[in-house]
């Protein structure tokens, strides 16, 4: 379903709305506007729908980076926070670094006027504004069915590429690459027609072994390469260049890795040359250490670009490359080649841990001390705790985010069920607001959620419809489990695989549709019911491992809400909170991490650390990719005389700043922050102090 223009009802304006994704942008206007559907060719970009209204101003709910173009799509100016533009009479592509990416075109001079919290578009007469929105989202066109024999994985896997909208170094733009197709596991090899591999001249040599495949995806996804069997593993282009990718050193999933990171890196900086002229910081820091002409390179094709990255030594560029986001590691059993398409899709670096290298043994936990816990006191039976199989060790790496794929329990890791993917792609389009349900079943737990303090919510922007229960059933709590809501935060007593009703327990498994997208299950030993909602409709959530002191509990439970709430996935949040030894490894994230219940005001979800105590702050700014804002997205910070784009992904870098400049920076919106060691938000801090 395509993005939709709906005017407003509360004022004057039309929102935006990304069904699928389930993200809004209202935009005001100085007069009623009646959205009327009009050609999506009129942009320069590429744009699912587009309308015209006709009006003098136009009013953002908050600031975003704003390109002014000509409408070939050069770049005249930048326009973002504090920032005050006059153009003359003419026409214009106006980008939006929104949530949606939308494009404004307009034939009419413009005054530009923006503030800390609010961007403003007024024009010099009653003007035909054409606008056009693209969606972040994209679902598997089509499904591969393959045997499990490693050469057929090989052809499906070689599918990949045909989901890329270009094999340009734009294809490094999260919105340019297209969802992988799914795979299905058969009696026999099926491609549907039209899912060959782009023609760009790369193809990938493997010994045919999944422990060789499974690694190779997201590489070969990205490259729009064939994979083929082979003696050695090699990338291998038309042009003759060949690159052995089984390094005396990083060995093959090193290596795999190392191509991963660079080509998409280089592409990154070698697109500035295109339609993103943008001054990134990146491309500063590595272009006096290679001798390389990006502007030249830019015109090359694809393999000679490769040729190119990989004459560079990884150590050469390895301190620019962004902290990956995800890396996940996956067990050699021919099912997990069905979940290959999704880890593709956010280009996870892959590794493989054979069945016997899996077993870990029981994490350390914390031992509640205050003597109040969230399961009851029945005991738990032996064929549950043995379904629950042994603890695994996912592959220590330095990403923003790990995760498990295949049986066992993992630490410190999300747990990849196969069906919450499935899940979301069934999940139902939506134009309302966001739906939170509450669920409180013990009257001691309530402090965790008082309404008075707006853990949920808290957007102008955004519509929010919560919903509280108190004290339920069964059958009470039956019915919300199949009512649908975006996100449901259960606080109370779980036991055996059971939420803890007054008058008895609920199993998921006997709940065949349950209706709960994302989920946090805020009590003891929460990981079957975690699971049985996945494989019951849900598509992820925060479970447990054991049993949870209750004044700990409360106190994760507001934080990880909290958190939630600006636009942090499942993943980011859990990596955060256990980063602040806010949790142990008692708490883990199960099915889809990487889904979010609200949009970011800023794109890109970030943290900020400083100290207190001098006249001048170090300000550090850690970014968490999301589905939408992926590898190879941009952020900048809005900071007095920071023009720089920087490439997300982990630490962007340390900015020098003093009071005044940190304490605007802080009233942009509600920033998690990490001060003098603790974790704060900027809204709970004396601001003036600083």
């Amino acid at each position: 379903m395509k993005p939709i223009f709906r005017t407003n009802t509360n004022h004057t304006g039309i929102t935006i709305i990304d069904p699928i994704q389930r993200r809004q942008f209202p935009i005001r206007t100085s007069n009623s506007v009646d959205p009327v559907s009009t050609d999506t060719d009129a942009f320069r970009f590429p744009v699912d729908s587009a309308a015209e209204i006709v009006t003098n101003t136009l009013v953002l709910p908050y600031v975003v980076i704003a390109h002014i173009r000509t409408i070939d799509g050069d770049v005249l100016t930048k326009v973002e926070d504090f920032s005050y533009e006059q153009l003359p009479q003419g026409e214009y592509l106006i980008e939006l670094n929104a949530p949606i990416r939308i494009y404004l075109r307009v034939n009419s001079g413009v005054t530009i006027a923006s503030s800390t919290e609010r961007m403003e578009f007024d024009f010099d007469t009653e003007a035909r504004i054409r606008i056009g929105a693209r969606s972040y989202h994209d679902q598997p066109g089509a499904t591969v069915t393959t045997t499990a024999t490693p050469r057929d994985a090989m052809t499906a896997l070689s599918t990949f590429g045909s989901a890329l909208k270009t094999t340009s170094c734009e294809r490094s733009l999260p919105s340019l690459r297209g969802h992988p197709p799914e795979i299905e596991l058969g009696n026999r090899l099926h491609v549907p027609e039209g899912l060959s591999p782009p023609d760009t001249g790369v193809r990938i040599e493997l010994p045919p072994e999944l422990s060789m495949i499974f690694p190779t995806s997201s590489l070969a996804y990205y490259l729009g390469a064939t994979v083929v069997p082979g003696d050695e593993p090699r990338l291998v282009t038309d042009r003759g260049f060949v690159h052995p990718l089984d390094h005396p050193q990083r060995g093959f999933e090193g290596e795999i890795e190392r191509v991963l990171k660079q080509s998409l890196f280089l592409d990154c900086v070698t697109r500035t040359e295109g339609l993103y002229q943008i001054p990134l910081h990146e491309r500063r820091a590595i272009e006096p250490h290679v001798d390389v002409a990006f502007d030249e390179l830019y015109e090359k094709d694809l393999p000679e670009q490769i040729e190119t990255y990989l004459g560079i030594p990884f150590e050469t560029v390895e301190k620019a490359v962004p902290t990956w986001l995800l890396s996940t590691t996956v067990t050699n059993e021919p099912s997990n080649l069905e979940a290959l398409p999704y880890l593709a899709n956010n280009l996870s670096i892959v590794s493989t841990k054979e069945e016997n290298q899996r077993r870990e043994s029981k994490p350390e936990i914390r031992t509640p001390i205050d003597g109040f816990l969230r399961g009851s006191e029945a005991k738990r039976s032996e064929q549950r705790r043995r379904n629950r199989g042994s603890y695994v060790a996912p592959t220590r790496t330095d990403s923003v985010e790990r995760a498990w794929l295949g049986r066992g329990m993992p630490v410190s890791a999300n747990k990849i069920i196969k069906s919450a993917f499935e899940n979301k792609l069934e999940r139902s389009s939506s134009t309302d607001g966001i739906d939170i349900t509450v669920v409180c079943n013990e009257r001691e737990m309530s402090p965790e959620y008082d309404s008075k303090n707006n853990l949920y919510g808290k957007r102008d922007e955004l519509e929010f419809d919560i919903d509280v229960h108190r004290n339920l059933s069964v059958d009470e709590l039956e019915s919300v489990l199949t009512t649908p809501t975006d996100f449901l935060h259960y606080i109370g007593h779980s036991n055996d695989g059971e939420f803890v009703c007054h008058d008895g327990g609920l199993s998921a498994e006997s709940i065949d549709d349950v209706a709960v997208d994302t989920f946090l299950l805020n009590g003891c030993r929460s990981y079957e019911l975690g699971v049985e909602l996945i494989n019951s409709g849900s598509i992820g959530g925060i479970v447990t491992y054991s049993e949870i002191a209750n004044k700990t509990a409360i106190k994760i439970g507001r934080t990880i809400a909290r958190l939630l709430n600006r636009g942090f996935s499942l993943r980011s949040t859990l990596s955060i909170a256990r980063e602040q030894r806010l949790v142990g490894n008692q708490y883990i994230v199960v099915g889809d991490g990487s889904i979010e219940i609200a949009q970011s005001e800023s794109g890109t979800p970030y943290l900020c650390h400083f100290d207190t105590g001098g006249d001048e702050y170090e300000l550090r700014i850690t970014t968490y990719p999301t589905v939408d804002s992926g590898m190879g997205s941009v952020f900048t910070p809005f900071i007095d005389d920071i023009e720089t784009y920087f490439l997300s992904g982990g630490d962007i870098g340390t900015f020098r700043v003093n009071g005044e400049t940190l304490r605007r920076f802080l009233r942009l919106e509600q920033i998690p922050l990490v001060v003098d060691g603790e974790f704060s938000w900027s809204t709970d801090l004396d601001l003036e102090s600083l």
